[in-house]
């Protein structure tokens, strides 16, 4: 009986050294869930780390530099393990996660990158020069190679918005019957490329297309082309949301490019759990993933920013 005990107490003891990694709290900091894609980024963090043992703590920064700093100071009073990152500036987020470097809590960022190396563990985000340009030869094609169209661009201090307009003008600006006659930041914004669409309208009445840096701002474009009566105007978006593949699907918003943010979530995670465990990912810190591009012919296959089988 006393070997039995003594067994079992080393068993258990192996048990708690073996799983003692995942003890400790993720924090996962992003912009604002009223967009899906940075809800789909939250959930998916959070569903992996819970299903790794950690617990979870889940802050929004709403793009603001100031509240993002706030939230890595609460994450360090917490003794966070580690820090799930979409960020809120390429600059301003060097300090706060040189800050939580510190103090020992490594940073996992997803979707944006910052404009520093070594200093986060890992940068994970979509390939959005080439989603782009998936983008733009769709939007090519969907003009015919000719008319007059208008680009939404995306938060200006988001290095993503200026990387997507790149690849789309890579493409788009080998067709010289291809006329950009208005372009203007919505901030990755619905309402503001329903009113910035709005006002382009009334000044481009023959617009023939929009090319958005993102879906929200393809949604809003959308609804202001809709309540002018110019619903047949080719719209092309970026992200993958279900919103937008509904549109599709019901014929108006005419393509999209899938970045895979709820699997980029779970990979920081993942990745998060390894270093913890091991001192190393094993993997470079710059990370890109490929993107997508959907259309009417493999829509109905996207859910929650993910391909289904």
């Amino acid at each position: 009986m006393k070997r039995l005990i003594v067994a079992v107490l080393a068993l258990s003891l192996l048990f708690a050294a073996s799983t003692a990694f995942a003890e400790g709290l993720i924090v996962i900091i992003t912009p604002s869930h009223d967009n899906p894609f940075f809800k789909a980024e939250a959930v998916g963090a959070e569903s992996r780390a819970q299903e790794l043992g950690y617990e979870t703590l889940v802050l929004v920064h709403d793009d603001d530099a100031n509240k993002q700093s706030e939230l890595f100071d609460t994450a360090i009073a917490r003794g966070a393990a580690a820090i799930i990152l979409d960020n809120a500036g390429a600059d301003a987020s060097i300090a706060p996660i040189q800050r939580a470097l510190d103090a020992g809590i490594p940073s996992f960022l997803i979707d944006r990158e910052i404009n520093e190396n070594g200093i986060a563990i890992a940068q994970i985000v979509s390939n959005n020069y080439q989603g782009a340009t998936l983008g733009g030869e769709e939007f090519v094609k969907l003009m015919g190679e000719e008319g007059n169209y208008v680009e939404l661009v995306g938060k200006e201090s988001d290095t993503n918005a200026g990387i997507r307009s790149q690849g789309y003008h890579d493409i788009i600006d080998q067709y010289p019957d291809l006329v950009m006659v208005a372009r203007q930041s919505a901030n990755w914004s619905q309402t503001e490329a329903f009113e910035k669409m709005e006002s382009i309208i009334q000044a481009n009445p023959d617009i023939k297309g929009v090319i958005c840096g993102n879906d929200t701002m393809a949604m809003g474009a959308m609804a202001a082309l809709k309540a002018a009566g110019m619903g047949d105007v080719i719209v092309v978006g970026f992200d993958g949301s279900n919103d937008v593949r509904d549109s599709i699907l019901a014929g108006e918003i005419k393509a999209t490019v899938l970045q895979p943010a709820y699997r980029i979530a779970q990979m920081a995670v993942e990745q998060a759990d390894l270093y913890l465990r091991e001192g190393s990912t094993g993997l470079p810190e710059k990370q890109l993933m490929d993107c997508v591009l959907i259309n009417g012919d493999n829509a109905a296959k996207l859910e929650t920013f993910a391909m289904e089988d």
